[in-house]
């Protein structure tokens, strides 16, 4: 009688934490899998977009996984000149949690046009691209997401001040909202982990425009990447993010960044942006984490800056805390966007 009472009792308390259980739990609602109102769904997906340019008329790539008429997510990668493939990551979370998003390599990357003319790299030019980009692909702010890693983080709070009635949410993701704080915390803490004699050379190699020397990364990547960038060997980084960087656009990258992630020297150096993210309406997640090349403590202050803002720092992640640090990363990426899409119909 006792054990027929224990099991009752077990069966009861398991139908309680599955009632309890998250929405992330297990597989998403049927309509997420709906192709209705999706005239990409013939070529999984993907599509090539006009972007219309001061210096003419090129295609962005774009591919949609999933259906949510709530909640619409557009990823902005790194870089600039990155493409999408290293957050590929997402696969394994935003699905199960029915989320629809959206890969987009922007023009000059991955899949999308790269027209040779420098004229067209500036940050007021992509701001622009993605909102065609956005009108597009039909979002608006009832369901319109903008999530942005690195550069991406960049863009997306520069769209955001500029086209503040679009949004319904933005995500920034290993990003501070001012370049000379970059530079100042890559000045005081990130290059004083290099050896004197190791910094030196790798200065006067960047002085020297003598970046492809195999001693500039020989340093950097052992020295720095691999402790700020993906904590793990570089021989271990996982396949999208090895693909990403063997088509990364070098050009278009050193020439708005600089050589490498160790400060910034490009176009953007100037770009300042913290004393306008009181402007940002929108509920806004900022992702920081312990060991990024980005300052978590400004990253903090960022958050608070927002008038709706929330701020996850990612304890044992780095630049690629979407890989290092995953399910502290998706954990606070995931419910945020959840917490966006509002009440659930049942599946």
């Amino acid at each position: 009688m006792m054990r027929r009472i224990f099991h009752k009792v077990l069966a009861a308390a398991f139908g309680v934490l599955f009632a309890l259980a998250p929405a992330t739990a297990g597989a998403p609602p049927a309509r997420y899998y709906s192709h209705a109102g999706h005239s990409d769904a013939w070529a999984g997906g993907a599509r090539m977009i006009p972007i219309k340019t001061p210096k003419g008329t090129f295609n962005v790539w774009v591919k949609r996984i999933g259906n949510n008429a709530k909640l619409k997510v557009l990823l902005l990668h790194g870089g600039p000149g990155v493409p999408h493939d290293y957050l590929e990551a997402m696969d394994s979370y935003l699905p199960a949690a029915g989320v629809e998003y959206y890969y987009y390599d922007q023009l000059g990357a991955g899949n999308s046009d790269k027209p040779d003319d420098d004229a067209l790299w500036t940050l007021n030019r992509f701001v622009d691209e993605v909102e065609q980009v956005r009108l597009a692909l039909g979002l608006n702010s009832s369901n319109f997401c903008l999530y942005g890693q690195s550069w991406g983080g960049m863009l997306a709070m520069e769209y955001a001040l500029q086209h503040p009635g679009a949004l319904k949410c933005l995500v920034i993701s290993n990003m501070v909202a001012s370049i000379p704080a970059y530079n100042r915390y890559a000045d005081s803490v990130l290059k004083p982990e290099l050896s004197p004699a190791d910094l030196k050379l790798v200065e006067q190699l960047e002085t020297e425009g003598k970046t492809d020397d195999p001693r500039y990364m020989g340093i950097l990547i052992p020295q720095f990447y691999e402790k700020h960038f993906l904590r793990r060997p570089a021989s271990e980084w996982p396949e999208p993010v090895n693909r990403a960087f063997s088509k990364q656009n070098a050009h278009l990258y050193t020439l708005m960044q600089g050589p490498s992630e160790l400060g910034a020297s490009g176009r953007l150096v100037a770009w300042d942006r913290f004393a306008d993210l009181k402007r940002i309406s929108v509920p806004t997640l900022v992702i920081a984490a312990r060991y990024d090349t980005m300052e978590p403590a400004y990253m903090q202050r960022m958050a608070k800056q927002f008038p709706h803002g929330k701020y996850a720092l990612i304890p044992n992640g780095s630049h690629l805390a979407i890989y290092d640090d995953q399910q502290n990363y998706f954990g606070a990426l995931v419910p945020f966007l959840l917490a966006q899409e509002g009440p659930r119909r049942k599946r």
